[in-house]
């Protein structure tokens, strides 16, 4: 099991997570049709050529879903109960195709689940930055995990 129980975190926790991932047009064009999503900026080079972007933009509920998918295997896999939300989900620079992205997660809040004893909730920060160190993504995502064993 690479994830941590709920008595295993700290607020103040700090993870730099290793996996990297450099977006390609396959992943953008690929989850923008399997979600129905046909904004021209994702999809049509010449629309998006004539953009303030310049450029096709990548889907950012793609670049979301990644920042968390990287973040998985170091902090909730296997210990999982429920994902109870995301919130504050920003996404401050745009990312482009061939972008480079790496997350980094902070826990910032902890608290015993009042109707499971066995299990308790973190609050993750994450974020995901791109080759530039720029920020390109920042969400609190909210989950129940169970507790370790006592």
């Amino acid at each position: 099991m690479a994830g941590r129980t709920y008595d295993q975190w700290q607020v103040g926790d700090r993870i730099a997570h290793d996996i990297r991932r450099t977006v390609t047009e396959t992943d953008n064009l690929l989850f923008s049709t399997m979600t129905h999503n046909p904004q021209p900026l994702h999809l049509d080079a010449e629309a998006a050529r004539a953009s303030e972007f310049g450029q096709i933009l990548v889907n950012g509920t793609f670049t979301f879903a990644l920042m968390v998918g990287l973040s998985v295997g170091d902090t909730t896999l296997g210990t999982l109960v429920a994902n109870l939300g995301y919130d504050k989900l920003v996404h401050p620079k745009p990312v482009f195709l061939g972008d480079t992205l790496r997350a980094e997660t902070e826990v910032v809040g902890l608290r015993d689940s009042r109707s499971r004893p066995d299990a308790g909730i973190v609050t993750f920060r994450h974020q995901l930055f791109n080759q530039r160190d720029e920020l390109v993504c920042d969400c609190l995502r909210t989950a129940l995990l169970r507790r370790g064993a006592a």
